[in-house]
């Protein structure tokens, strides 16, 4: 009977809270419904005005002249790389959470394939990953609160971070060394998906991606005549074996029930076809999910290297780099995007993710510092086509969406964190629980 009771009072305040929100939010995606076009505008100048990453001050200002027509007083950041700004919706009390909403800015090395009217104005620059997007969902929401997050009742602080350089993972990292989380209680994030139709989203607790490390092996022998490879220690011989070796043998390495992979993207050696070289550069990627995997594996590639060295007379030495964490989402806020989510788009649009993605993602070096959550965000085309590919593009019909996910989530994250003491725990997780 008690157990009822609990559960019954949990109920009710779930609903209370939901109603809160809700009424808070109205204003707000009205506006964002209204302003469907300024979003779409703002996507496309930013899809045709990609930067590299570091070299993204255009954006930087771009963006905080946007926050400044709507009032919102923002920082560009060391560089000229990067936006912070602050903002609440409601009235925060003394107590009231701080929830930072993040985007990233840059772009990729890519030459854009489409013949859109917003197509890529910087050759071999496009927004290959939906960074683009990313940064007018943020921004919608920091100009449609700025215009009507003043509304009655229970508040939360947000803050809006439009951070640098997450493809070469270096970004978050600057941000944080510059102070952008102090205060902050916990962090949002999302990412397009192009696998899955606007109107959907994906959800996940615990692992999202991958722990990734950069690889880089420098093969050295002794080069040579190519008529005559007795008289050298072939470094391309070499190659070959450590990159089969590396292949078949690093998957049974650790249990083959966790996701692991290790991949090379580049060899390089040699100049002219009669000359063996001296020297192999090998450049690859080891990306892990279970934790100490990731440890495991570099431990076997210095093994197999070691092995391979002796084997063919070279030397072979070995560098990881840029290691990354795993995106760990908290099973908390995670269920709190999905209240969030199920709120607006409906409960069968809101999918639970099986398994976390192989790709890297700096958005794990906040949650290293706060609890965050990140979540997919469907943008299908018809095309179909996918991340990091020179046809990628979105259905723009995803835009207003995110942003009221985002908003409601933050409101959801913020009033909980202050109301859900006294009730239990595993009763409010029974409500939002996320996904598996």
């Amino acid at each position: 009977m008690t157990e009822r009771l609990i559960r019954s009072a949990a109920t009710a305040f779930s609903s209370r809270m939901q109603e809160t929100v809700e009424s808070a939010c109205r204003p707000i995606d009205e506006w964002l419904l209204a302003h469907r076009s300024v979003l779409v505008g703002i996507r496309r100048h930013l899809h045709m005005h990609p930067e590299s990453s570091g070299e993204e001050r255009e954006t930087s200002l771009y963006l905080a002249e946007r926050l400044a027509e709507v009032g919102v007083e923002s920082r560009v950041l060391r560089d000229g790389l990067g936006v912070v700004a602050d903002a609440s919706i409601g009235t925060p009390g003394p107590d009231a959470v701080r929830v930072a909403l993040r985007a990233d800015i840059d772009a990729l090395e890519i030459a854009d394939g489409k013949t859109v009217e917003y197509r890529s104005c910087h050759e071999g620059l496009m927004h290959g990953c939906g960074h683009d997007v990313h940064s007018t969902v943020v921004l919608g929401v920091a100009m449609a609160v700025a215009e009507h997050g003043d509304c009655e009742g229970p508040g939360v602080h947000l803050r809006y971070l439009f951070q640098p350089a997450e493809e070469i993972c270096l970004g978050a990292k600057w941000l944080v060394e510059q102070g952008v989380l102090e205060g902050v209680d916990a962090i949002l994030g999302l990412h397009v998906d192009p696998e899955r139709p606007a109107g959907e989203v994906g959800v996940r607790s615990g692992a999202l991606t991958a722990h990734c490390n950069e690889v880089i092996i420098h093969v050295r022998g002794q080069g040579g005549h190519a008529a005559r490879p007795h008289q050298s220690r072939d470094p391309i011989a070499a190659t070959v074996e450590l990159a089969a070796a590396l292949y078949a043998l690093l998957p049974r390495g650790v249990d083959s029930r966790h996701a692991s992979v290790f991949s090379i993207g580049r060899i390089h050696g040699g100049t002219v076809t009669n000359v063996i070289p001296d020297e192999v550069e090998i450049l690859g990627s080891l990306r892990t999910v279970a934790p100490g995997d990731d440890k495991v594996l570099k431990e076997r590639i210095l093994e197999i290297s070691a092995g391979v060295a002796s084997m063919t007379g070279t030397q072979i030495d070995v560098v990881f780099r840029r290691s990354l964490e795993a995106v760990r989402n908290d099973p908390d806020i995670t269920g709190t995007i999905e209240r969030a989510a199920r709120m607006v788009l409906g409960d069968a649009a809101v999918k639970r993710i099986e398994l976390p993605s192989l790709g890297g993602e700096d958005f794990s070096v906040y949650q290293q510092q706060v609890p965050g959550s990140m979540f997919r965000l469907g943008t299908r085309t018809p095309d179909g086509n996918l991340l990091h590919t020179p046809e990628f593009d979105i259905d723009e019909d995803s835009l207003v969406p995110g942003a009221r996910i985002l908003i409601r989530a933050a409101l959801l994250w913020g009033m909980a964190d202050r109301t859900k003491e006294g009730l239990p725990e595993t009763v409010i997780g029974d409500d939002d629980g996320g996904g598996g």
